[in-house]
């Protein structure tokens, strides 16, 4: 068959062709965006803290991969759990995988996205297994759990981070406020990569070493994390002034409710400085039990069998120079910080013999002085571990204020 070629086809053609030819290029513009790729599933069980061997190439709080969290360790209630591994700044000042975890209310996201409190976990240990969304070895557990969940039922996301090397490669640097305070701020900028309901306004919190952690946070937060908007802290008895309280250790006498923690705070500064020859300045029967500092949690540090069993007067060794420590300690203490330009709401216990009442007091006294707006809140009768459930009510009524403004 031969097929007809009619001069009334040919000018379609060519009029089709023309208009081919003299269309304005604006197919490229008007197509939508492409969607973003999916974010990594991480493995199952304990694989998930071991980053793969290139981290993402992009700003410090960038997911790694995530997966489902409905049944950790410390998972809490009225929403939706979910395991983060992200990147933060190293304490030396690399790129370092950080795992942490966040909690999404229920519902629909408010107008602005969710508002979200970025909670620092108390003293756990620095051995990987000590890290909480693994086993949640933590002694202020349910308190702090009651407390996050009635956070969540107000509407607030949360989301809480192990710290650097808690669970993931590398030794956790115990009370060393930059490498704290950036793992607070980083997991606030993975959990609103994974989720883009969770808007830019945030409180930051936490206890004991995690209010430590909190106030290092907020001093960071203008230079480190600029797009998010703090506004405001809550520490819960935050560690402070441990550069006065070390060298008195052996005024203490032999109680040794202290001992384990004060082992993690000298491998916490050997840890962040390894020319600081730390096992010098310890006693003979410390220096045997310090290789538990990195293979045991706080829990089993205060037992009779290690740290517990050695008074606070038995740890330092007599004459030992200890000029290098306390210039260390006094670098991360909190009472010193500057640029914190959001208001403070710290809790303490008056029967706190962990975080004493009197040095929680000359640290609000010297940052009032330096231009913060802190207000200091002292329970009656409250320890260091019961502040929190003592102080649950206050605290939530400063946030529920905080975020109605």
């Amino acid at each position: 068959m031969v097929n007809s070629f009619s001069p009334a086809r040919a000018g379609a053609l060519a009029l089709g062709l023309a208009a081919a030819l003299f269309a304005p290029t604006t197919l490229a513009q008007d197509a939508p965006p492409a969607c973003p790729a999916p974010l990594p599933v991480g493995p199952e069980g304990i694989d998930f803290y071991t980053p793969p061997d290139s981290l993402p190439d992009a700003d410090h709080g960038s997911i790694i991969w995530t997966r489902s969290y409905a049944d950790g360790s410390a998972t809490i209630a009225g929403g939706t759990n979910t395991l983060l591994l992200y990147t933060q700044e190293g304490i030396h000042g690399d790129t370092v995988a950080t795992s942490g975890y966040m909690v999404v209310p229920d519902g629909d996201a408010p107008e602005g996205g969710w508002p979200v409190v970025t909670w620092a976990h108390g003293t756990t240990g620095i051995a990987d297994q000590c890290a909480p969304t693994i086993n949640d070895p933590s002694y202020d557990k349910d308190a702090r759990d009651t407390l996050l969940a009635g956070w969540v039922s107000k509407g607030f996301a949360v989301v809480c981070t192990d710290y650097e090397g808690l669970g993931t490669p590398g030794d956790h640097p115990y009370l060393i406020g930059p490498s704290e305070g950036k793992a607070v701020l980083d997991i606030v900028r993975a959990a609103r990569q994974y989720d883009t309901r969770i808007g830019s306004r945030v409180v930051i919190s936490g206890h004991s070493q995690g209010g430590h952690a909190a106030l290092w946070a907020a001093s960071i937060a203008p230079d480190y994390t600029p797009e998010l908007d703090v506004l405001s802290t809550i520490a819960f008895a935050p560690a402070n002034s441990l550069e006065t309280e070390v060298p008195l250790l052996s005024a203490v006498g032999n109680t040794t409710s202290l001992s384990g923690t004060v082992a993690l705070i000298v491998r916490g500064l050997s840890i962040a400085n390894a020319s600081l020859d730390v096992v010098d300045i310890l006693t003979k029967d410390a220096a045997a039990l310090y290789p538990q500092t990195l293979t045991e949690c706080s829990i089993d540090l205060d037992s009779n069998s290690s740290f517990g069993g050695v008074g606070a007067n038995d740890l330092i060794a007599p004459g030992a120079k200890l000029t290098d420590v306390t210039t260390q300690l006094k670098d991360n203490d909190p009472t010193y910080l500057t640029g914190i330009s959001q208001p403070v709401l710290v809790l303490q216990g008056s029967s706190d013999t962990t975080v004493f009442p009197f040095t929680t007091a000359a640290m609000v006294k010297n940052l009032v002085a330096g231009g913060v707006d802190i207000t200091e809140q002292i329970f009656t009768g409250a320890t260091h571990l019961s502040i929190i459930d003592v102080g649950a009510s206050n605290a939530t009524d400063y946030l529920v204020s905080v975020f109605s403004q």
